[in-house]
């Protein structure tokens, strides 16, 4: 496969003249079961109304086969797999002397993203002589754990580093 070809899908269906297994249970483009026939018979009607027969349960017995447009199943199949997004990480920024309001709209926005199932982390970042109101800023930080504990779940604790704290929550 070519980088130009897509990810289509792990399962791959056999199709036309690929299917092997002597009976066939084939079911038409609209559901309605056929009943049981031979691979030819099926090809024919599949001819018939211009699309394939493709093998879709093919451990059942027998195999299951239905009338449709392959074509269209592969589009189908390529635009649920790009549906299935794996988990990003996000990153939410804050400060020692963020205002109250603006703490809940983070707050927010950090539950949209565990919402979406990709993983937060969250740092605080000081400057000058705010380090010295770094115990402030953790205590801020464990409010948020047991505010998001219902939905998230604590992959790394705030720590500090360097003048940076951070923690890493993700979804439940």
């Amino acid at each position: 496969m070519s980088l130009g070809d897509g990810f289509i899908s792990q399962q791959k269906y056999r199709i036309n003249d690929k299917i092997r297994a002597p009976q066939i249970l084939v079911i038409d483009g609209n559901g309605q079961n056929l009943g049981v026939m031979t691979v030819e018979d099926g090809l024919k009607i599949a001819e018939e109304t211009g699309t394939d027969l493709v093998e879709v349960s093919p451990d059942a017995n027998p195999p299951v086969c239905r009338i449709l447009d392959y074509g269209k199943l592969k589009y189908h199949q390529k635009k649920k797999d790009k549906k299935k997004k794996n988990p990003q990480q996000k990153e939410i920024r804050l400060r020692p002397k963020i205002g109250e309001h603006d703490k809940l709209v983070k707050l927010k926005k950090v539950k949209q993203f565990i919402g979406q199932g990709d993983k937060v982390l969250i740092s605080m970042n000081f400057r000058g002589r705010e380090m010295a109101h770094v115990s402030m800023a953790e205590s801020l930080l464990k409010g948020w754990v047991e505010e998001l504990s219902e939905i998230a779940k604590v992959e790394k604790m705030p720590k500090l580093e360097g003048r940076r704290m951070t923690m890493l929550v993700a979804p439940k």
